[in-house]
């Protein structure tokens, strides 16, 4: 399909499930949050399961064509699989500058890092089960946890990144062995902090990747709209991602009304294009989804296109989140129709 539509990766989680005014007030979770949830831990991964099937339900009624699980069982898009990893002291953690420049708890690195055990293979499996849509599932990067660790460890932040990749390239060759169509990696630190990206960030994102075959995406963008308010309006890396061997790119244009000839520098990725302002819990309407659309394709084929928000649903009102994903939708078929290819 022309113009196909998806989320980047989570969904709004219900009120009932997760307290979302503790989430907001504070820096997104680094370490485990437990007590974010408001379902005692023997009932919570029904409960969860629950949610997940409302979040697979909410994507499929507003017409989406790739569904996620909506990351519904994390408290953050990264610190799931992060504290699952061997290497890891998580009930010491140490601290570290969050892209906003506060410092936020993080997990501490004292031995090797390893994956002990597929992180989200079930969550896969969860998901393939509830939708016949194509599935996709979302992993943190190696960088962007390099970052959001204190290493008391590796010589350097390269090697414990090189091990991270080691670690995600194994998640990503199960999830796709499981039935994963699109596999992402959440890589923001690499926008945040371009410099040591560029030093090893990118070999590590490579490492990543080896030998991987299915489908996989990277997503960089500036950062939740509610918690960092002040959004660049250029990139500081992106081109670089150019010799990356992922088939995909996701970024953000929505909020910070990026040029899109940005786009031309990507020449070899499929873009998937953020659209869906995340900073106000206001609706768009499917014409302004449109417009933001129209301003893409000044610059690239519509077959190199999908359409997506500019980053997570998570902390929009679950309302709202519904009502801009339906808008996605909208808009998507208005530029499809313009295109012939209704």
């Amino acid at each position: 399909m022309l113009l196909p539509t998806t989320l980047v990766g989570s969904y709004a989680q219900p009120e009932w499930l997760i307290d979302r005014a503790k989430l907001a007030g504070r820096f997104p979770p680094r370490v485990r949050a437990k007590e974010l949830w408001r379902i005692s831990e023997p009932f919570l991964a029904e409960a969860q399961d629950d949610a997940t099937v409302l979040a697979i339900k909410a994507q499929e009624e507003a017409g989406l064509d790739i569904v996620t699980d909506g990351e519904i069982r994390r408290e953050s898009y990264s610190n799931r699989f992060a504290t699952a990893l061997e290497g890891i002291d998580i009930d010491n953690p140490g601290v570290a500058l969050d892209r906003s420049g506060h410092p936020n708890p993080v997990p501490r690195i004292v031995g090797k890092i390893r994956r002990k055990r597929a992180v989200e293979v079930e969550d896969l499996k969860f998901l393939r089960r509830h939708t016949d849509h194509k599935v996709k599932m979302t992993v943190p990067g190696p960088f962007t946890m390099s970052q959001q660790a204190q290493n008391d460890y590796y010589p350097s932040a390269a090697e414990a990144a090189m091990d991270y990749a080691a670690a995600v390239n194994a998640e990503i060759k199960d999830l796709f062995a499981a039935g994963a169509d699109v596999v992402q990696i959440d890589e923001p630190y690499m926008q945040a902090r371009p410099g040591p990206a560029g030093e090893y960030g990118l070999a590590a994102l490579k490492r990543a990747l080896e030998g991987v075959s299915g489908v996989t995406a990277v997503h960089i963008c500036f950062g939740y709209a509610a918690i960092i308010h002040q959004r660049p309006s250029a990139y500081s890396f992106l081109s670089q991602l150019k010799g990356c061997r992922c088939r995909q790119v996701s970024i953000e244009t929505a909020q910070s009304n990026l040029d899109c000839a940005v786009l031309k520098d990507l020449p070899d990725k499929t873009i998937i294009l953020g659209v869906l302002d995340l900073s106000t819990p206001q609706v768009e309407t499917p014409e302004t989804v449109a417009s933001r659309i129209r301003r893409a394709l000044d610059y690239r084929k519509p077959e190199d296109i999908i359409v997506a928000p500019d980053c997570g649903l998570k902390y929009l009102p679950r309302d709202s989140a519904f009502g801009k994903m339906k808008a996605m939708v909208e808009g998507a078929r208005i530029v499809r129709a313009e295109l012939g290819a209704g």
